[in-house]
């Protein structure tokens, strides 16, 4: 048999959760102000989230916005205190100002995590060179995936960087084991040529909400997401 493709959506609440879950999601992406384009919630929330629904949970550690680490200490205490709450999973992911991988806060940060698993997020789309970073990264434990657009810009513009990669993935080149997760304005048209390529991995937010930011999730949003994955 094989494994269904992963479809993670974003959540900022336990209504969030409940939605997505019911809709047919795989897993959560936690995170608090979008504004912000997504930070480090709380540790009542991830509570509040983690015991509103059973599927797998992935909480940011992000400070601020953009992809300077900041606080790399204050984050380290997050982590901490949200391990120490049940989170088994996280997302995290910083650039120096070069645009290469901030390693030293990167470090520091995965060995608070104690081997949990872990996604490098989109700061991936803004690095000098996506290549080179993979290389960087590939020997730290716990990373398994890469959330991706393929360009800043989104998936449009990212799709062949995205198809690429794919198949750099398949021909077992090193940095290229983590599972590519597409999400940064993913849209359904793009699903067969994604999924064409060998990606099993799917990751909405706006998507999940025809109402915009300001209304929760909608469980039909994500079940036609579902659908469409699985097609």
């Amino acid at each position: 048999m094989t494994k269904r493709a992963v479809l993670e959506v974003i959540a900022l609440g336990p209504e969030d959760a409940v939605a997505a879950q019911t809709g047919g999601a795989d897993r959560l992406e936690m995170v608090t102000d979008m504004a912000a384009d997504g930070l480090t919630p709380s540790v009542a929330t991830f509570k509040a989230i983690r015991s509103a629904v059973d599927i797998d949970l992935r909480v940011m550690l992000r400070a601020a916005d953009g992809f300077a680490a900041g606080d790399v200490q204050a984050l380290v205490r997050s982590a901490g205190e949200l391990r120490e709450a049940g989170a088994t999973e996280f997302v995290l992911g910083f650039l120096d100002e070069t645009g290469a991988p901030d390693m030293p806060a990167i470090e520091t940060l995965v060995g608070a995590l104690g081997g949990a698993r872990w996604t490098f997020h989109r700061a991936i789309d803004r690095a000098a060179d996506r290549d080179a970073l993979r290389k960087q990264l590939a020997e730290l434990p716990g990373l398994d995936t890469y959330l991706t657009a393929g360009s800043a810009a989104g998936v449009d513009d990212g799709l062949a960087t995205l198809v690429a990669e794919a198949g750099r993935a398949r021909s077992g080149e090193p940095g290229y084991e983590p599972q590519i997760l597409v999400g940064g304005g993913l849209g359904l048209k793009h699903l067969p040529e994604l999924k064409a390529a060998g990606i099993d991995a799917f990751h909405i937010g706006s998507a999940a909400r025809p109402q915009g930011w300001d209304a929760p999730v909608s469980a039909e949003a994500v079940a036609e997401w579902r659908a469409a994955v699985d097609a």
